[in-house]
């Protein structure tokens, strides 16, 4: 069976939210949710960070954690991944698991596991049905457009697809941070210029998209969203049981 390598990128520098992986949450660091999140994951075989900051490094090291420096000038969070990846042996699959995403349920990442698990996805993700339109009118929800087997048509800041006409078997996603590559994909991905959508909507997952890889998704059922701005984290705060 293919072994999964789980990659938490975990950027200090964050413009909208400076030092973000080392919010505490609880009495725990952002980052530190993540990893257990994980770490308690079926089909993870190892959870590792990757950090640009020695002050995050330094704390993933006192929770136990297997971190490694990178490049602060690596220019994305998939390329963060890529290079830590380089550092941990064989692994056929590699999970991105955004370190903003400290309620993420480590039912989800199991299942884009299983998905990757399959061989019949390049590149996988995860998606969730909302009818909120609230949530989707916000810019830091990213919506995604999905194909009936599963493939990921378009993501987008705006809510997509327009609707003029409600049929009513209609459903808007909501993409959740967290992405599956087969290795050798990941190792091709990373050697891509930021295309002329990726910088229309500042999301890296069009680049992709538009040099001709499939993004397959699978649908869950979660609440957990990302943590963008310190308001975002005073939400997820407050909405914690004490």
């Amino acid at each position: 069976m293919s072994r999964v390598l789980a990659v938490i990128p975990a950027r200090y520098a964050a413009v909208r939210f400076p030092g973000k992986p080392l919010a505490m949450i609880q009495g725990k660091p952002m980052v530190q949710h993540v990893w257990e999140r994980c770490r308690s994951a079926e089909g993870v075989d190892l959870a590792v960070v990757a950090t640009d900051d020695e002050r995050i490094l330094s704390a993933c090291r006192e929770f136990g954690a297997d971190a490694v420096m990178t490049d602060p000038a690596l220019p994305s969070g998939t390329d963060r991944v890529a290079r830590a990846a380089e550092s941990f042996g064989i692994f056929e699959i590699v999970l991105n698991v955004q370190g903003d995403e400290p309620a993420i349920e480590p039912s989800v990442i199991s299942y884009v596991a299983a998905l990757m698990r399959t061989g019949k996805a390049q590149i996988g993700t995860a998606v969730v049905p909302s009818d909120s339109t609230e949530t989707l009118d916000s810019p830091h929800v990213v919506k995604a457009v999905v194909a009936q087997d599963g493939r990921a048509l378009y993501f987008s800041r705006s809510v997509v697809p327009f609707v003029r006409n409600q049929p009513p078997q209609l459903v808007h996603f909501r993409h959740l941070g967290i992405y599956g590559f087969q290795r050798a994909i990941l190792n091709e991905v990373v050697t891509l210029s930021p295309s002329p959508l990726e910088r229309t909507e500042s999301l890296e997952q069009l680049r992709w998209l538009e040099a001709g890889y499939a993004i397959h998704t699978v649908s869950v059922q979660s609440r957990s969203v990302g943590i963008d701005t310190p308001e975002d984290l005073n939400l997820l705060i407050q909405s914690l049981p004490r």
